[in-house]
């Protein structure tokens, strides 16, 4: 995606006579995010970063910064008067940054974030993410983790864990030290560079008449405000989960920005779909000194190719090729086993879309199912993503897989299928019975799926058919997420469904369940995220699905197909 252009016209600072007068009864003027948002402040401070924004030319050498006496409570040091060594900034699309941030990456100097309480409570790692940057804690956030520090949930449990942090990095550390900052590389950190600040006296920004002074909010946003008066030379930024929180922010002219750190992917877009289409001159640019060969593995013969050319630098291992050719001639697909430089192996696939190679009475209708189940049905496959959008089999390929693999050739023991109990709509309260039947209505899907499996096999009739429903029964086992922690599962078709609800930490939870033996599969959609505090971009099912690409023993696949019906296909275009 195209970076934005950049302003024709150079960036200024304004005149502390430009700016608005708080008047009694009436509204703030807003002002001009030209460039950073300045309180007013002595000139000479100014001078040398307004310089700077006007001739877009890199900041002026430093000044050597002046001493700093314990009693002088809460000064912080400009990044001006002392540098730090700016690391690599990561690849982040810049509409998301404020012109704060922009300006401080233009000027290569660090800037001092904000911190909301609802960005440690999502990401108790959030105070080491801030790469070279500095970290200011208001008293409002260390008294709002304090009220959500009780409970078992996923929050209490990530409040308590920032409480954890502040601890560590203050024992030991002298007032002094507070109040010059607290490098935040001191638990071990390294890639935290820059200093934890505290609130250490009472910072009364004016604010608007009538906004609530008693908000934890609005205390934070007076404290911001109070910042760039006492430190106009510097960028400082609010970080914040909270839309609302921002919003409120940029009506102010407070420079405002969401946590992103912890987004796999800003857009889902680049999120690695499994698939690579192979040139049509594939072969004329990388057949030279070729090299092929035949083996028979899992009782059916497969071709190997050892092939050099300019792709093979950009295939993955595991990765799943094809080539249709449209002049008429056999369509090529397989999937890259090796690769060592500009060298790759690359075998062919199985046709599972011929009768004669059904799954379980199921035939793949399309090319990515046809990929989906070649990677199902690979024991050498540990762990499969498969992401599609309603209707594209991701559920009847798991389940036809499993029970192939669990009833006919016993690769593994049983099926065990597990969701997030997250409702639709509103919930219907408490369910009655065993962990099983309280779980049965959240495995709807499966049971559909089932019914198509065993409708299957026509000649069985309808006492063969109960046998074989009681026997599929008998090897699936349901169960619910919250009891996985401690468990090792050995020799199991593991089905992980509506993965897309998942956390990243409780995506690591379930996958380290797996034993010896074991195959996981992850079905999502990730258009479709019931939870809140989740996106796209930081889902549980994209945090997998990036960190298992190109492993010798995990594979994905992105289905873009429906084959329910043509009712479905249509609704999910036009709906």
């Amino acid at each position: 995606m195209p970076l934005p252009k950049l302003p024709a016209k150079p960036a200024s600072l304004l005149s502390p006579k430009d700016y608005p007068k708080l008047e009694k009864g009436k509204p703030a003027k807003p002002l001009t995010l030209a460039a950073v948002p300045q309180a007013k402040a002595p000139q000479a401070k100014a001078a040398p970063l307004k310089a700077a924004l006007v001739q877009a030319a890199p900041a002026p050498a430093p000044a050597t910064p002046p001493a700093v006496s314990p009693s002088a409570r809460g000064k912080i040091t400009p990044p001006a008067e002392k540098p730090r060594a700016v690391t690599q900034q990561k690849s982040v699309d810049t509409r998301i940054k404020s012109a704060a941030s922009r300006v401080g990456d233009k000027l290569g100097v660090t800037k001092l974030f904000v911190l909301d309480t609802n960005v440690l409570m999502h990401d108790p790692t959030a105070l080491f993410r801030f790469e070279e940057h500095d970290v200011y804690l208001p008293m409002v956030t260390l008294e709002e983790l304090d009220n959500h520090k009780k409970g078992m949930s996923e929050v209490a449990r990530n409040a308590r864990q920032v409480s954890r942090y502040l601890d560590g990095l203050v024992s030991g550390t002298s007032e002094h030290e507070i109040e010059n900052g607290i490098p935040l590389a001191k638990l071990g950190n390294k890639d935290a560079k820059g200093c934890l600040f505290f609130q250490t006296k009472l910072q009364g920004g004016e604010l608007p008449e009538g906004l609530p002074i008693g908000k934890g909010d609005n205390q934070i946003l007076a404290v911001i405000r109070a910042l760039e008066v006492e430190y106009p030379g510097r960028p400082i930024v609010l970080v914040s989960k909270d839309i609302n929180m921002r919003i409120k922010a940029r009506a102010l002219g407070l420079p405002a920005e969401e946590y992103f750190n912890d987004h796999v992917l800003e857009d889902t877009d680049l999120l690695y779909s499994g698939v690579m289409q192979l040139q049509d001159d594939f072969w004329n640019k990388h057949g030279k000194g070729m090299e092929s060969w035949q083996e028979n593995k899992q009782g059916a013969s497969a071709t190997f190719y050892r092939l050099t050319g300019p792709q093979v630098p950009s295939m993955l291992v595991n990765q799943l090729v094809y080539l249709e050719p449209k002049n008429g001639e056999a369509s090529f697909y397989g999937q890259v086993r090796q690769i060592n430089g500009k060298t790759a192996v690359i075998q062919t696939l199985r046709d599972y879309g011929h009768t004669k190679n059904n799954v379980w009475g199921i035939t793949a209708r399309n090319r990515e199912q046809n990929f989906a189940l070649n990677i199902l049905m690979n024991p050498e496959c540990d762990f499969v993503t498969l992401l599609g959008q309603a209707g594209t089999g991701k559920t009847l390929l798991a389940l036809a897989a499993g029970l192939a693999q669990v009833l006919e050739t016993k690769l593994y023991n049983e099926i065990i299928v597990t969701r997030v109990t997250v409702p639709v709509g509103e919930d219907i309260g408490f369910l009655p019975g065993t962990e099983e039947e309280k779980m049965s209505p959240w495995m709807g899907a499966f049971d559909d799926n089932l019914e198509v499996l065993n409708k299957s096999d026509s000649d069985a009739g309808e006492w063969g058919r109960a046998a074989t429903q009681d026997l599929i029964r008998s090897r699936i086992k349901i169960k619910s997420l919250n009891f996985m922690r401690g468990r090792t599962f050995v020799n199991k078709f593991l089905i992980i469904d509506e993965a897309q609800n998942l956390t990243p930490k409780q995506m690591k939870t379930l996958v380290t369940r797996a034993g010896p033996g074991t195959k996981i599969v992850c079905l999502g959609n990730i258009a479709q995220i019931d939870t809140p505090y989740l996106t796209e971009g930081s889902s549980g099912l994209t945090y997998v699905v990036d960190r298992f690409k190109g492993w010798q023993h995990g594979g994905h696949i992105t289905l873009a197909r429906g084959e329910r019906s043509r009712l479905a296909d249509y609704a999910s275009d036009v709906l």
